[in-house]
């Protein structure tokens, strides 16, 4: 295959709201650049990006996908990614690799809710966007409702670089305002552009917005302003590059015109993104330590691992972007994430599901490779000792959390295994064993999420698994102090055992943990059995007394006690501590503590009232308010038992434009009322058990 220089390199991503057309707009772009042999449809599963089976089953892309084409001399890599926020962590870790983002606006329904989350994304990414108004040819269109929204939500920087000719049922062409000239379409499918005059009902509006582009194009360069100023005209060379150096500044967000589903426009839009889109020779990488990275091809190799896609057949396939030197199979090269050796095994470009192998992997360009041992995605690969480490692609944290068991004994180190293989594709979903609730958790970034890993599960490992809502770790504690006595005695024939002991309790601070002090004097109790009576202390602690929690923020004294010199042993004394700590719990005026977590909502203006209301009836706590663009951030702090499936809850509220962020803020006393909920709920669980 033939291997391309950075300067020819483009490396686009698809992003946008679900069921935007990305996928068909992939289909339509390598198919007009002759990579594909015919245009793929949705509804038959035939498409190049979505390929696996759950994505032909649920007909939605969920997992970015990786393809390629070449058009006007240059290598065009192109990732699909997923339109669902459940998958956004693919439409980071793609953002993160590339020089240039195409983001589709469905004609019929604007820009919606995702396309405004990924815009976000893209602006902090720094990254150039071309805007693709498609489904031109769908009812109901309607093109500069479209661009008004894009201007509204995106600011001014965005410019009409074509104009349609008719829409619905009439979308028949474009007017080329960069060109300045118009085509028509073919209606055979196959994007065939015949050369037309441009309309005289456009005439008018493409001279207005021709001009402004130009003016634009000018304000690019200081020397292509004064030419401007003093000609009112710039050449085709230096509009077209006045042009690309706004677009690839971010001062400039073009605006073009598609139907992908009958493969008009896609020609164009090619056009721009190697016309307009920075190769990789323009934007240097930057490692940590503050290094920057050039994709200098004959320099140390650098790559980055993006994604991981597993393979039947040769197991794990991990897609790299390369930033400088190469990729050679055969040669050793060093993850520089791990400190660990890898020997790099089949390297190959991908299309789809479809892989080529090739010798090498240059600088700037997107392939995979398979059989490293020790990587894993947001892993570098670099040659050794070249000191080069690129950072982590930061990642959200989960927003919502279940517990999963096996629903047949005997599979739980299968469903362990294929878990934890399931989190190194995907770090967006998170594992845990957590011994405090005895319960394995799972986290993510919506129900869909949880719902494709759990189909995972079954098709790919034969596990069926059973989730459930997640315990609360609730902890045990005590007000006031309190003295008691635990005597053990007992006596069947033989040698007995007898313990006795008397232990005050009280209450230390929030996050004091467990003190325990011994005060005997004269030895009543004898000092070889005194560890003994700790450990029956922290056993009853560990199981807790009120309701099963585990007991924290108490000092407990040992000051008293007995023995008889014939029958003390080690058990005796742990149970005497154990009798006289539950004792002495029921007497401290003991109490719940819950989980309290610091919440972060944003939320547009207009659903501000009820996020706030729904806050208070879970108990939540307003702590400020922020305005944040066009959002507003609400920080409160609420129990974790009010917030199961709250994300689902926010998105429903907020028609999908609600998302949070939460962690871990402190343990605080659980109101008496909801208290005797959790006591009687754990007592009736334990009867049931």
């Amino acid at each position: 295959m033939k291997e391309y220089s950075p300067e020819q390199i483009r490396n686009v991503a698809l992003v946008g709201h679900q069921e935007c057309g990305k996928t068909i707009l992939a289909e339509s772009l390598l198919f007009s650049a002759g990579a594909i042999g015919r245009l793929g449809k949705i509804d038959d599963g035939n498409t190049t990006m979505d390929n696996s089976p759950e994505e032909i089953e649920r007909k939605i892309s969920i997992h970015s996908s990786v393809a390629f084409c070449e058009h006007k001399g240059a290598k065009v890599n192109i990732i699909d990614t997923p339109g669902y926020e459940d998958f956004v962590g693919d439409v980071l870790m793609a953002l993160d690799v590339v020089e240039g983002a195409i983001v589709p606006i469905r004609s019929d329904a604007g820009v919606e809710v995702g396309t405004e989350k990924v815009w976000e994304y893209i602006q902090n990414h720094g990254l150039a966007a071309i805007l693709v108004v498609d489904k031109l040819d769908k009812e109901h269109s309607d093109f500069d409702r479209c661009v008004q929204q894009a201007v509204d939500s995106f600011g001014g920087k965005v410019r009409l670089f074509q104009l349609p000719i008719g829409q619905g049922d009439n979308f028949k062409g474009i007017v080329d305002l960069v060109s300045n000239k118009a085509y028509e379409f073919s209606k055979d499918g196959k994007g065939t552009a015949k050369a037309i005059d441009i309309p005289a009902d456009l005439k008018d509006r493409a001279e207005e917005l021709r001009k402004e582009l130009m003016e634009t194009a000018a304000e690019s360069d200081e020397a292509h302003m004064e030419k401007y100023l003093e000609t009112e005209s710039l050449d085709d060379d230096e509009f077209r590059s006045g042009i690309a150096a706004g677009v690839a500044a971010g001062d400039v967000y073009p605006v073009y015109c598609a139907s992908a589903i009958l493969n008009a426009g896609a020609t164009q839009i090619l056009d721009a993104i190697v016309d307009f889109t920075p190769s990789p020779a323009q934007r240097p990488k930057m490692a940590l330590e503050d290094k920057e990275i050039k994709p200098d091809v004959s320099g140390a190799a650098g790559a980055y691992v993006f994604k991981n896609a597993s393979d039947s057949h040769v197991g794990d396939m991990l897609f790299v972007r390369v930033y400088s030197g190469s990729l050679t199979g055969g040669h050793d090269i060093y993850n520089t994430s791990r400190d660990a050796a890898e020997r790099l095994g089949q390297i190959c470009v991908v299309q789809g599901k479809h892989r080529e192998e090739v010798d090498n992997l240059l600088a700037g360009d997107i392939g995979a490779v398979v059989k490293l041992k020790s990587t894993k995605m947001r892993d570098t690969i670099a040659a050794k000792g070249s000191g080069i480490v690129f950072p982590e692609t930061p990642l959200p944290g989960p927003s919502i959390f279940a517990a999963i068991s096996s629903a047949n004994k005997g599979d739980e180190d299968k469903m362990g295994t294929g878990l934890n293989r399931l989190h190194d594709e995907d770090p967006t979903f998170e594992v845990k064993v957590d011994g405090e609730v005895k319960q394995t958790l799972i986290s993510g970034q919506g129900e869909l999420h949880l719902d494709v890993v759990v189909g995972r599960l079954k098709s790919r490992y034969g596990v069926e698994v059973i989730l459930a809502k997640p315990r609360i770790p609730y902890k045990e504690t005590i007000k006031k102090s309190a003295e008691a006595q635990g005597r053990y005695k007992k006596q069947t024939g033989g040698r007995g055992q007898y313990g006795d002991v008397h232990i005050r309790l009280e209450p230390l601070p929030h996050g004091g943990g467990f003190e325990f002090v011994d005060a005997i004097v004269g030895g009543v109790v004898p000092g070889k059995f005194i560890p003994a009576v700790e450990k029956g202390i922290v056993g009853s602690m560990k199981d807790g007394v009120i309701a099963g929690y585990t007991f924290v923020d108490v000092k407990a004294t040992l000051f008293d006690g007995s023995y008889h010199t014939v029958d003390p042993s080690e058990q005796s004394f742990k149970m005497a501590g154990s009798m006289a700590f539950k004792k002495a719990v029921e007497a401290a005026a003991p109490v719940l503590l819950e989980p309290i977590m610091n919440v972060q909502v944003k939320v547009p203006e207009e659903f501000m009232g009820d996020v706030m209301g729904d806050m208070s009836g879970r108990r939540g706590k307003i702590q400020g308010m922020e305005p944040q663009g066009k959002f507003n951030v609400i920080n409160a702090q609420v129990p974790l038992a009010e917030l199961y499936r709250y994300s689902t809850h926010l998105r429903s509220m907020t028609q999908g434009r609600g998302a949070h962020k939460r962690e871990f803020s402190h343990y605080e006393e659980i109101p008496r009322d909801v208290a005797q909920k959790v006591i009687e709920e754990a007592r009736k669980e334990k009867e049931e058990k």
